[in-house]
């Protein structure tokens, strides 16, 4: 006899069906507002408008695609029967769509240096955007652990994307890149020392430092600013991070 179905299971496969489609849908608008942000950087440009685009662009959808596959498992796994992305995480996503765009010019570092205070500004909306996302979670209730895991890997992603930025543009020497791997160093040594991997408690210091990396490296990314100073205000980051990295090994290291 073939297997009985239930009418909760119809409505849980019904339910699935939809949360599939809602956040395909989203994730779909995320990528069809990067086309037309690489298309509006294109139409900037004084050189041709395919030729900008060709560079940047695929690097720049690459990188929201790998974005949103890794988002796409992790959101189909909450237990919670929201069928779209939540409200929390609409706003990160916006904010991974300016950090893609930012990745993308990485391709073209003309059109990263001749286009600095536009990229400038994106950037200035994702930082401002890190601090909307908890905001709207609270407020909205869709605060959620995969929403903070997104938030955070954004986060390191971002900064990666900055200090790449710095080495293309030649502001800053290739030690600028500390900064940016330091988050996945610390990920591939919780594989050996799995004490690493454990829970830290909230820290004003650590989503401080955080904050003053991003803006000491978009900071140091301004024509304007003199090369000696962008390499201080990378130093400066570099050691905020490297001493709250410190405090957390050693209250893990106590804790174990």
């Amino acid at each position: 006899m073939p297997p009985t179905v239930s009418n909760q299971d119809l409505a849980e496969g019904t339910t699935r069906v939809t949360r599939q489609k809602r956040i395909g849908m989203e994730l779909g608008l995320g990528g069809i507002v990067l086309l037309a942000m690489l298309i509006a950087l294109g139409l900037l440009t004084t050189e041709a408008d395919v030729g900008a685009f060709s560079q940047v662009a695929p690097l720049a959808v690459g990188t929201y695609l790998g974005m949103a596959a890794l988002l796409w498992r992790p959101l189909m796994r909450r237990a919670h029967s929201q069928s779209g992305l939540g409200a929390a995480n609409r706003v990160t996503l916006a904010r991974g769509v300016l950090v893609a765009l930012i990745a993308g010019t990485l391709a073209d570092p003309a059109l990263l240096a001749a286009h600095g205070k536009w990229l400038f500004a994106l950037a200035l909306v994702a930082l401002a955007l890190d601090g909307v996302d908890g905001w709207v979670a609270r407020r909205t209730a869709s605060a959620s652990a995969v929403g903070a895991r997104f938030d955070m890997e954004l986060d390191a992603f971002f900064i990666l994307v900055l200090c790449l930025a710095l080495l293309v543009l030649d502001r800053v020497g290739p030690w600028v890149l500390a900064i940016g791997i330091m988050r996945y160093a610390f990920v591939a040594a919780s594989w050996r020392w799995h004490w690493l991997a454990n829970d830290l408690p909230e820290s004003f210091r650590r989503k401080a430092v955080c904050v003053w990396q991003v803006a000491a490296l978009m900071l140091a990314l301004l024509s304007a600013t003199p090369d000696t100073l962008s390499t201080w205000l990378a130093a400066t980051a570099l050691a905020g991070l490297a001493g709250s990295f410190a405090v957390d090994v050693r209250w893990l290291y106590r804790h174990r």
